[in-house]
Parts: structure tokens; sequence; C-alpha cells
């Protein structure tokens, strides 16, 4: 679908899509995505807005009068060095940045699904299915998440208290997934890994960082990586500013996973990688073993000129406490980054005089995790 500013196409066979309720493409059930034909202009900035409607004009699918907000993006971006900074995205409505993604994508089909009537379907038993619930709310549209048999926890009794409908499913995390898609009379799939409008929305994360540093971008940026939504749509982002001339060169983003979880990292270095059978990791955001987006997201990464970093759970969990006690309570999957920064800064493959921001992802009272 080419209309007023935008394309969505499949990545795999090349087809334009014309219903933007489909995450996926109809002919192939290839990943769909979303091009942005407008250019980035500062002018066009919402100067007065301080949320990710901010840039507003640069979603062009998204018409003014159906926007939806519960004050995300914006979110502070702290000096903790001369040359170390956090973006706190832990600091978002739910609790995560995956709210820059349910504010735009719900902002975008939010008449098309009052049209369709019933719910909304979304598998997830964290951050995600407790952000989709929270815009669907607001939305006034009913949701259902599809969760783990096993799931629990803070999230999960986030998702319950914003008034969605809780399936739980036994088997896989795939299994988990396979449910949410199934067809069903009033129900639309707007899964927030497959849907290109959700991911496309973390466009906003790059813009904000980009604006922060009067458009002179840091030389490294680090954010933990599961699916690949934060990723994308930060590589997504940055492309646009330069492609639009806004900025001369993308910083180096570097995707930072943990040893047990980690099949971004070595497709990337093309290594052989054996998941788990289960998840037991700390960083318990992040869990995508066989990530739909993973060829995606290693083809975006190189172009881009990025890297890839693992870290150990020692390494989590110190960088957790760490964190904690220079007063960022953060999940431990956020932390995951910062242990990744610290292991290249040992490595002497950053340096300390090097410009850096390391995204800051989820809150820590979303945490399982409890204090000696």
């Amino acid at each position: 679908m080419s209309l007023m500013g935008f394309e969505i196409k499949c990545l795999k066979c090349g087809h334009s899509s014309s219903n933007s309720l489909l995450p996926m493409c109809p002919l192939c059930g290839g990943p769909l995505d979303v091009t942005i034909n407008v250019d980035f202009e500062t002018e066009k900035i919402r100067t007065k807005e301080m949320t990710v409607w901010r840039y507003a004009c640069f979603f062009p699918y998204v018409r003014d009068s159906e926007i939806l907000t519960l004050g995300e993006g914006c979110t502070p971006l702290v000096k903790s060095s001369n040359s170390v900074y956090f973006k706190l995205d832990n600091l978002n409505p739910t609790g995560s940045f995956k709210d820059r993604g349910s504010a735009v994508l719900l902002s975008a089909l939010q008449s098309s699904l009052k049209e369709v009537g019933g719910c909304i379907s979304e598998d997830s038993s964290g951050n995600a299915g407790a952000s989709m619930a929270a815009y669907a709310a607001r939305a006034g549209l009913s949701a259902r998440i599809y969760v783990p048999e096993d799931a629990s926890g803070p999230k999960l009794n986030q998702i319950r208290f914003y008034g969605a409908e809780v399936v739980k499913v036994s088997g896989s995390r795939s299994k988990v997934a396979e449910e949410a898609q199934k067809a069903e009379e009033g129900k639309s799939y707007v899964g927030h890994i497959l849907h290109p409008m959700f991911r496309d929305g973390i466009r906003s994360l790059a813009y904000e960082i980009a604006e922060r540093f009067d458009w002179n971008v840091p030389e490294h940026l680090f954010l933990p990586v599961s699916a690949g939504t934060s990723l994308l749509g930060v590589l997504s982002g940055f492309k646009h500013l330069v492609d639009s001339n806004i900025i001369d060169d993308m910083p180096r983003v570097v995707a930072c996973q943990t040893h047990q979880v980690s099949p971004l990292y070595h497709r990337f270095k093309n290594l052989s990688y054996y998941s788990p059978e289960k998840v037991t990791s700390i960083a318990d955001a992040l869990v995508s073993v066989n990530p739909p987006l993973l060829d995606l997201m290693v083809s975006r990464l190189k172009e881009a000129k990025g890297d890839t970093a693992i870290v150990e759970e020692n390494e989590v969990y110190d960088a957790f406490i760490e964190l904690a006690r220079k007063g960022f309570f953060v999940e431990p999957s956020s932390a995951v980054a910062y242990a990744a920064y610290n292991k290249q800064l040992e490595n002497k493959e950053v340096s300390r005089n090097d410009q850096t921001v390391i995204v800051l992802t989820g809150a820590g009272l979303k945490t399982t995790l409890t204090s000696c």
C-alpha cells in the first residue's frame, strides 16, 4: 500500500499490502515492513508536544484525530559520566519502551479495529502484553493476551489490571504465538513482533536521542535485544535521519544479548547456536531463542555497520546491582546493555571518552528478583 507518504511491503516477495490490519504478507506469509516516503525535517517537529507525537508528521499513516497517548516517549537522557548517558525508557507509562510501538500501532489501527469489532490478540506474558493491554484500554478496545501456561509475576498482574482477557497456553512459546494467531470470529491479531507498525513506532527513540544531542549522534548505542522490535525500530529511525541529511552518520549500534539467549549474536558472528530447552536467565524479558525476524535483524545491523555482544549471567547481575546503586532500578534485561558496555570497555572495544548512550528498556518494579 503506497499512500500519503508510506508503503507497507512484504520483505520476502515484494507484495504491497493494502490491508494495514494484516501483520504478515497475505500471499507468502513473509514479514511486512513500513517504508516512509517523507523526509525528516526539524521544522516539522511539534516542539510543544512532549510525547512520541512530537514527531507525528513522520508517522503519516496516523491521523491526528486518532492519536492515542498515555504520555509515552520523551523519556529522560541522564548523564552518568563525562561521556556515558542512560536513556530511561523504563519510565514510559507501562514501564517499558514497548509503549512507543503500542501507541503508534493502535493509533493507526483503532478505527479499523472498531469497525471489525471483537478484540485484539497479542502473545506476550511480559512488557509487550502489558503495553498492548494498556493502550487497548485507552482506545476502548477489548484485548486478549495469550501467555505461557506457567506465566506469573508482576507483568501478568499488570496485564490483568488493564482489563485484558488472559489466555494461558500449554506448550512452547511458539505454541503461544500459534494460538494467538489462530483465526477466530471477532479476533484481530496485532502481535508486536510481526506487525510492522509496532516496530516502526520505535523510530521515535532514535529521533529523541539525535535531537537531544543536537543532531550530532553519539558514537555508540547499546541496547538489549530479543525479538528485535527495538533494534529494527532504532536502526530505521537513524537511517531515516541519515537519508534526510539531518545527521551525517549512524551511531555504532550494539545489540546486546545473554549467553543463554543469543541467536542474533551467533548468527551475526557466523557461529553455531543451540537454544536452551528452558530459559532460566535472570534477563527474563529476553527470551526469543528463535526470533522470526532474525534474518532481517542481521542484514539491517550489518548494513548499519553495527555489532553484537553477549554477557554472562553474573555480568548481568553485577550490572543490575551497579545500576541500582547509581539510583537506576531497572529490569535485569535492561542491565544486559550496561553489562555489555562494561565488557567492551574492559576489552578496549570502546573508550571511556567515547560518547555512548545505553538504553534502559524496562522498569525494575517488574522484576521477580529479591534483595538479599
